[in-house]
């Protein structure tokens, strides 16, 4: 089985502020997407990494990359971003295939790979995560992690209008989940729902474009600490969390 882990580090991150997006901002010494880079080559060696940057960052990454120790230098494909996340997702694809097909991989090594699609902005991804994923992969079905939302949760209408104009009810939180990354798939799975064409843009995540094509969904265990780093206070979050992780003050599951 072949594995490709697909890090999506295609947006501008303006939310987070900074001269350069979020995922390349430095955190605990490091770019914020290497610790993602870290955590799959930690849960299994043999995952290959597949970068998806937004081409006028090519520079700015290899930079980034250049100034690493020898020993923290992590190989990856390079892929182009996209203008949307499913647009990034369908060009890390086509990467998968060309590198599937330089290889010279026959049909069954085509149908056995499988592809992580990660968020780069979530850099404490553990890898004990990572292995629970793959260990929870279905044939035909995707396995995507989630975590029990801890906030009371309200159902709006008119989510164009600001908030204060929009009517509300509440929702039972017990009926609902977070949905985090790596989301899981058999490559050729996700090629094929990516590949049905129509307007992708107003999915989200993997799991909805999968879903949509007929797919069922496979949930696994998250962790609450793999947050998202969007804006500028979670980076401080982030890096605390992760500096009592190389502490050994904590295992991760926090």
């Amino acid at each position: 089985m072949r594995k490709f882990a697909i890090i999506l580090a295609g947006g501008t991150g303006s939310r987070a502020g900074g001269d350069l997006p979020k995922q390349f901002q430095p955190l605990c010494g490091r770019p914020v997407v290497w610790w993602s880079m870290q955590a799959f080559r930690r849960a299994d060696p043999e995952i290959e990494m597949v970068l998806v940057v937004h081409p006028g960052y090519f520079d700015d990454w290899q930079i980034l990359c250049d100034a690493l120790p020898e020993a923290d230098r992590i190989p990856f494909t390079l892929s182009c971003g996209g203008r949307s996340r499913p647009e990034s997702v369908a060009n890390g694809l086509l990467t998968v295939r060309d590198i599937l097909a330089d290889r010279g991989a026959d049909a069954a090594e085509v149908a056995e790979s499988v592809v992580l699609v990660h968020d780069g902005a979530r850099p404490l991804v553990s890898p004990e995560m990572i292995r629970r994923g793959l260990a929870a992969l279905r044939s035909g079905c995707g396995a995507i992690p989630a975590v029990e939302p801890v906030s009371s949760l309200r159902e709006v209408a008119q989510p164009s209008l600001p908030i204060e104009d929009r009517e509300s009810r509440s929702v039972a939180r017990n009926r609902y989940v977070e949905v985090q990354t790596p989301q899981i798939f058999h490559y050729t799975l996700l090629r094929d729902c990516y590949s049905r064409g129509g307007d992708l843009s107003a999915y989200t995540d993997d799991a909805s474009v999968a879903e949509a094509a007929g797919h069922r969904i496979h949930l696994y265990r998250g962790e609450e600490s793999n947050l998202k780093v969007t804006h500028p206070s979670d980076f401080l979050i982030a890096g605390t969390l992760l500096r009592m992780r190389l502490d050994g003050t904590t295992d991760g599951q926090i």
